[in-house]
C-alpha cells in the first residue's frame, strides 16, 4: 500500500500544503495566507488548519498519514524539531518549538527544516536533482536560499546551522542586510533586490518581477540594467559555491528563474566568467522542475524519506 504523509511549504505571505504519495504524486493540495505579520501563534494557528484539511481529505479517501513534514524560513535545529531564528520575514519567529506545538494541537507526528533544504529534498527525490549525488539548490525569491546534496544526503552545516548562501559577502562595503551584516547575496540578488533596484533607477513608484523582465526584454535601459546587476551577483555567488564544492548540478528555482531559457543563459555566461574551470568542469546549470510544489514534496520527504 502506498505510503502518504502531508507537506507543508511555510512562506511569508502563504502556506502550501499537500498530501504526497511516496511517489511523489500529490493526491491533494491548498494555500492559506500565513498571517506573518500578526506573529507566531497566529502562524501557527494557519499551520494547524492546512493539517486539518489534510487530514480531512484522507479521511474521505481512505489514506493513512504518517505524519506532517514542514518546510519553514530560518534556522532549524538538528533534531528537526525548534526554528532557531533567522526569519526575517515571520514576526517572532524565533524559538518556536515548531514540531512540539504542531504534535500537540493535531497528534500527528512532524518535523521541520529549513525551506530551501525543503526545495533541495524535493527538487532530489523528485525533480531536477534525481540521479547525482552532489547538487546544490538555489532558491531566488523575497530571499536567496539554499539547500545542498553531498554524498547523497542533505547537507545542513554543524548541527543544522548552516548553508545560508544568500547571506555570503558579495560587496565587502555594501548596504546592511536584514540579517545584520553588509553586503549580502540576498540584499543585491534576490527578486525583491531586482525590483528595488529597478524602482530606484525608474522612481516608478512599485512593480514586480514579472514587469522588470517584461520591460527587459522590451529594452528598457533600467530593466536591463537591474537586470545585468541582478545577474552579475546572483553568478558570482553561485561560482563561489562552485568553487567550494564543484557540485555535478546547480538547481536554480524560484519565480525569476521561471522568465525562461534566456535567464539561465545570461546567469551560466556569468558563472562561467567568474568559477575556477577545473571547479566547474563538471557542473551544469539547470532550472527547477517542481515550481511551487517543491517545498511541499521535500517537506513531505522528511517523513516519507530517510534524510
Amino acid at each position: 500500500m502506498m505510503r502518504h504523509a502531508i507537506g507543508i511549504d511555510l512562506g511569508g505571505t502563504s502556506v502550501k500544503y499537500a498530501v504526497v504519495a511516496a511517489d511523489g504524486a500529490i493526491r491533494f493540495g491548498g494555500e492559506l495566507p500565513s498571517r506573518a505579520d500578526e506573529g507566531a501563534e497566529s502562524v501557527l494557528e494557519q499551520l494547524t488548519k492546512a493539517v486539518a484539511a489534510c487530514r480531512g481529505y484522507a479521511a474521505q479517501e481512505g489514506i493513512d498519514l504518517e505524519g506532517v513534514g514542514i518546510g519553514t524560513p530560518g534556522v532549524v535545529s538538528e533534531d528537526g524539531r525548534t526554528v532557531l531564528g533567522g526569519a526575517e520575514n515571520i514576526v517572532g519567529w524565533e524559538n518556536v518549538p515548531l514540531a512540539d506545538r504542531i504534535e500537540a494541537a493535531t497528534g500527528m507526528v512532524c518535523r521541520a527544516c529549513n525551506d530551501a533544504n525543503a526545495m533541495a529534498l524535493g527538487e532530489s527525490l523528485f525533480g531536477a536533482g534525481r540521479g547525482v549525488t552532489d547538487a546544490v539548490f538555489v532558491t531566488v525569491g523575497t530571499g536567496v536560499g539554499c539547500g545542498m546534496l553531498v554524498g547523497g544526503r542533505l547537507f545542513r552545516g554543524y548541527r543544522g546551522r548552516g548553508m545560508e548562501l544568500g547571506h555570503i559577502t558579495v560587496k565587502c562595503d555594501g548596504e546592511p542586510c536584514a540579517c545584520g551584516g553588509v553586503g549580502c547575496l540576498e540584499h543585491y540578488a534576490s527578486t525583491a533586490a531586482l525590483v528595488r533596484r529597478y524602482v530606484h533607477l525608474t522612481d516608478c513608484g512599485e512593480a514586480d518581477g514579472r514587469t522588470v523582465v517584461a520591460r527587459y526584454h522590451a529594452g528598457e535601459a533600467a530593466a536591463v540594467q537591474a537586470m545585468e546587476e541582478h545577474w552579475m551577483y546572483l553568478s558570482h555567488g553561485i561560482a563561489s559555491v562552485i568553487n567550494l564544492f564543484a557540485p555535478q548540478r546547480v538547481v536554480v528555482g524560484g519565480g525569476i528563474s521561471e522568465a525562461g531559457a534566456f535567464y539561465f543563459d545570461r546567469l551560466r555566461e556569468g558563472v562561467r566568467r567568474q568559477a575556477m574551470d577545473v571547479c566547474a568542469a563538471e557542473t551544469e546549470i539547470v532550472p527547477a522542475m517542481l515550481g511551487n510544489r517543491a517545498g511541499a514534496l521535500g517537506a513531505a520527504g522528511l517523513i516519507l524519506g530517510e534524510h
